[in-house]
């Protein structure tokens, strides 16, 4: 295992800027159109899910089954990530979520790598509106990868991108199937939001205020010691 800390790998919804309200808005907007009882509660379980699985799991609350077909779910899909990048053509550098820009200024000069680790496949037009492109070494979004989390392929493919191997990093999630997909590819793994659902990472906070450098340490010393 890697005795140095070199990379943090972060998800970008909900954890750099907070899209959920958009995706849901968007969401709602094909669930009202099929007359799904779509609500705030049940996009809970659509963070971090990539866009098909999500309409699946839309799709499922028919109270009778719909009989789509494949390319009628590949226009719903699209229809729904139009909307979405209406809605996230409004986020600016000043929807960053509080302390990221603190710390990703922070990781720099202290010279560890950073990249972003994303089931969305809009994360390039979210990093660019947020003015962040300079902020990461390399972004990893769903058009890069085959299988969306829990499986750690576009964890394991940041750590690629960046030249270091999987233990030297600490990924940083909000859901989790992507605590899930850290722990899979043997990083180290700090969780925002709700410790119940979340507990399998080796640190959780209650929101990303509370995320320093030393706190990114502390979860890869956690996950070193635990070898």
């Amino acid at each position: 295992m890697s005795h140095t800390l070199k990379a943090v790998v972060f998800d970008l919804d909900g954890v750099i800027t907070d899209t959920a309200e958009h995706h849901y808005l968007a969401w709602k907007a094909i669930a009202d159109e099929l007359g799904l009882p779509f609500t705030r509660a049940f996009n809970e379980n659509l963070k971090g899910v990539s866009r098909m699985e999500s309409l699946r799991l839309l799709l499922s609350l028919s109270a009778e089954p719909l009989c789509l077909s494949a390319e009628e779910q590949e226009a719903l899909a699209a229809r729904k990530n139009k909307l979405y990048k209406q809605l996230i053509m409004e986020i600016r550098p000043e929807d960053a979520l509080p302390g990221i820009p603190e710390l990703l200024d922070e990781l720099k000069r202290s010279g560890v790598r950073t990249a972003i680790a994303s089931a969305s496949k809009n994360a390039f037009a979210v990093i660019d509106n947020l003015r962040m492109n300079d902020r990461f070494d390399t972004i990893v979004d769903a058009a890069t990868v085959r299988r969306s989390k829990p499986d750690p392929e576009v964890f394991l493919r940041a750590a690629e991108m960046l030249g270091v191997t999987p233990e030297a990093c600490v990924g940083v999630e909000d859901a989790a199937a992507g605590v899930q997909a850290i722990r899979a590819a043997n990083m180290a793994a700090v969780a925002i939001g709700d410790p119940k659902a979340l507990g399998e990472a080796d640190i959780v906070l209650p929101s990303t205020k509370e995320l320093t450098l030393a706190v990114v340490r502390q979860a890869w010393e956690r996950k070193r010691q635990a070898k």
